[in-house]
C-alpha cells in the first residue's frame, strides 16, 4: 500500500524542508502551552468515555469506536502489542495485584494503557473486538481488597474473547471468581471503583454494567450509543448475573413487583460528585452522536473525542485526558479493522496513528515505558510509597515540541493535515481503491515519523 501522506511526513524531517513548513503556518502566533488555563475545566471529573456506532449510525458499513481515557494528569500511557500465545496447561498470569489461571490460548491485542498497570483503559484484538471500560459507583460496597481491575478485565476480555459476547462471557465469569478491587492510581490515595464496559465487534456492541459481582448487560445492534461514569442499563436487559435480582429484593432495591430497572435498583442514593459532574458530559456526548447519527466516520469520531466544550476532551488541575483510540470495523469479513491510537495526552493536541494486526508486527519501542522489574513501586509492598520515570520516547518528543516551540500551532496543524490525508487514504483502501499490502509496520513507522519531525 503506497501510502502518500506517510512519505511526505517522512519528507518533512528533512529539517530544511521542516523550517518551510513552519513559515507557511507564519501567520498564526499563539504557541500551544502544555497546561492552557482557558481550556481547563473547574473540576477534575476523574472519569472517560466511550461511543460506539453500528450502521446505520454510520456513514458506511462499519462499525466504529472510540473512547477517551481521564486519568491523573502526569500519567503515561503507552501502546502496547502483544502476540497470540499458548500457555502450558494450569499455568498462571500475573496481573495487576493477583494472579489467577491463564487460557491455554490468548489472541493477539493492542493495548493502550497506564504504563505502571498489567490491564489496559482500551484496546482491540486480532478478531476485531474492542473493548473500553469507565468507573461507576453502586450501592453495592467497594471491596478494599486488591483483586482485578476493571482495566484487567479488559485485557482478559480481549486477550480471551473471539467475539464481544465470548469476551463479555470472560468478564463476567471472572468478575464473579475474582471479584474486582486495588487501587486505581498510582498514588497512595485510595481510589477503587466498580466499572462499566463497551465491548464491540464487527457485528454487535454490549453495554457490560457491574455492581461488586453482580452484572447487567444490554445487547445494541444499530445505531450510536455512548456511556461515562453512571449507571445507563434500565429495563433493556439482554443478559444478568443469576442473583441479580434476588439480590436488589433482599436489600430492598426492589420490591420485585413490576418493571425490574438496574439503573434505579443499584445507582446509589448518594453518588459521588464525579459522578453527577459526569451526567453533563454523558449528555454532551449523547448530542454529539446524534448530531452525527447516519454519518458516522473515524474522522466524526476524533472529532467527538476531541470536544473541549462537552468535557470529553479534558484538562483539569488533576486530571486530563492521557490517550484516546479510534477503531474502524468493517463489516465484511476479510476487511482489515484498522485502530488508531494517539500514545499521547489531549487528542486535541495529538494525532492519531493507524495500527493494522499482520503476520509480522514490528516493535514500536518508542511508545513504551521503561521497566522496572520488581523494584517497581507498584509491585514492592507497601505499595506506591515512591515515583519513577515511566514516559516513553514519543511521550517526551510530543511534551517538548507542544511546550516549547513558538511555531507549536504550526506544527500540530501540519501534523493535523497528515492526519487527515492518512484517513481518507485508509478509506480508500477499505473502498479498494487503493491495493493493500504489507502493513505491520504501519504503527512503527507513523510513530518514528512523528518523532523525527518534533525534534
Amino acid at each position: 500500500m503506497d501510502l502518500k501522506w506517510l512519505s511526505h511526513l517522512a519528507y518533512l524531517v528533512d529539517i530544511t524542508e521542516l523550517l518551510n513548513v513552519l513559515n507557511v503556518f507564519n501567520t498564526v502566533t499563539t504557541a500551544i502551552k502544555d497546561i492552557s488555563q482557558q481550556d481547563r475545566m473547574a473540576e477534575p471529573p476523574q472519569s472517560c468515555d466511550c461511543f460506539v456506532s453500528l450502521p446505520p449510525g454510520s456513514k458506511e458499513d462499519y462499525v466504529i469506536f472510540g473512547k477517551n481515557s481521564d486519568r491523573p494528569r502526569d500519567e503515561v500511557q503507552e501502546v502496547v502489542y502483544y502476540p497470540a500465545s499458548s500457555h502450558a496447561p494450569g499455568s498462571r498470569v500475573e496481573c495487576t495485584y493477583i494472579s489467577i489461571l491463564q487460557a491455554e490460548h490468548t489472541h493477539g491485542v493492542v493495548l493502550t494503557r497506564p504504563a505502571w498497570l498489567w490491564g489496559a483503559e482500551m484496546g482491540a484484538n486480532e478478531h476485531g473486538v474492542c473493548i473500553g471500560n469507565e468507573a461507576v459507583w453502586t450501592k453495592e460496597p467497594v471491596d478494599p481488597k486488591e483483586a482485578l481491575l476493571g482495566m484487567d478485565l479488559v485485557r482478559l476480555g480481549l486477550e480471551r474473547g473471539d467475539s464481544a459476547w465470548s469476551a463479555l462471557n470472560v468478564i463476567t465469569g471472572l468478575l464473579e471468581q475474582h471479584g474486582q478491587g486495588g487501587a486505581c492510581r498510582e498514588t497512595t490515595e485510595p481510589l477503587s471503583y466498580h466499572n462499566t464496559f463497551l465491548l464491540v465487534d464487527r457485528q454487535d456492541a454490549w453495554v457490560l454494567e457491574t455492581a461488586g459481582k453482580l452484572w447487567a448487560a444490554q445487547k445494541v445492534t444499530e445505531g450510536v450509543k455512548n456511556i461515562s461514569n453512571q449507571l445507563t442499563i434500565g429495563s433493556e436487559i439482554s443478559a444478568e448475573h443469576l442473583d441479580l435480582r434476588s439480590v436488589a429484593q433482599t436489600q430492598g432495591w426492589w420490591s420485585g413487583e413490576g418493571e425490574f430497572s438496574f439503573t434505579a435498583a443499584f445507582s446509589p442514593d448518594n453518588p459521588p460528585a464525579r459522578m453527577e459532574m459526569a451526567k453533563q458530559r454523558y449528555k454532551g456526548g449523547t448530542a454529539l452522536l446524534q448530531q452525527h447519527d447516519g454519518s458516522v466516520t473515524a474522522e466524526v469520531m476524533m472529532s467527538i473525542l476531541r470536544d473541549k466544550p462537552s468535557g470529553i476532551c479534558m484538562d483539569s488541575e488533576g486530571f486530563r485526558t492521557t490517550g484516546s483510540m479510534v477503531s474502524i470495523l468493517p463489516r465484511k469479513p476479510g476487511m482489515p479493522c484498522i485502530h488508531f491510537f494517539t500514545a499521547t495526552p489531549d487528542p486535541s493536541r495529538s494525532v492519531f496513528k493507524p495500527f493494522i494486526f499482520s503476520e509480522n508486527m514490528r516493535p514500536v519501542s518508542m511508545v513504551v515505558s521503561p521497566q522496572y522489574g520488581p523494584d517497581d513501586p507498584v509491585k514492592t509492598q507497601p505499595r506506591f510509597q515512591h515515583q519513577v520515570d515511566r514516559k516513553h520516547e514519543l511521550y517526551k518528543a510530543h511534551q517538548t515540541a507542544l511546550t516549547n516551540s513558538d511555531a507549536a500551532v504550526s506544527l500540530q496543524e501540519t501534523m493535523r493535515n497528515l492526519e487527515s490525508q492518512c484517513l481518507e487514504e485508509i478509506e480508500a483502501m477499505l473502498r479498494g481503491e487503493i491495493q493493500g499490502q504489507e502493513l505491520g509496520d504501519l504503527f512503527f513507522d507513523c510513530v518514528d515519523a512523528e518523532i523525527k519531525f518534533y525534534q
